[in-house]
């Protein structure tokens, strides 16, 4: 096993992520939203309505954090249940109109962020270091953590 240098590179992986969530948050509240939020939010866009099962695998969070969120975001008028078509036992989360309407900007402002987080990167670096952290995600998955 090779040894793992100093700074943990894992480490310092986290302490980015932690920093860019702080960075991005706040231009994200201006538009009512927030970065825990991002998950769901792109998910409904992409899948229209999932259930709250669905949810937490993607934002690969416990059901009760999901359900504290979807509390919130419900409650901000972000997402709305609706009926399950396949069982009207079960409700679906969906987008509201006023969700849909702030992910654009959202968008504009993660990808301001990212570039600006990139800035001296050749697109090679980029893609090499694309390359990297998915065989980090992969080896985690492996272990179970994903």
């Amino acid at each position: 096993m090779a040894d793992i240098p100093e700074p943990n590179p894992l480490k310092l992986l986290g302490r980015v992520a932690r920093g860019f969530t702080r960075i991005v948050d706040g231009g994200l509240r201006e538009l009512g939203l927030a970065a825990g939020q991002l998950p769901v939010l792109v998910s409904l866009k992409k899948s229209k309505a999932l259930s709250q099962a669905e949810l937490a695998r993607i934002a690969q969070v416990e059901q009760p954090s999901m359900a504290q969120l979807l509390a919130r975001m419900e409650r901000d008028g972000l997402v709305e249940r609706v009926d399950d078509p396949q069982d009207k036992r079960s409700r679906l989360i969906s987008l509201t109109p006023l969700a849909a309407k702030r992910l654009p900007k959202a968008k504009l402002l993660m990808d301001a962020h990212v570039e600006q987080a990139l800035t001296g990167f050749s697109p090679e670096e980029i893609e090499q270091l694309t390359a990297l952290l998915l065989r980090v995600d992969a080896n985690v998955e492996r272990m179970g953590g994903g």
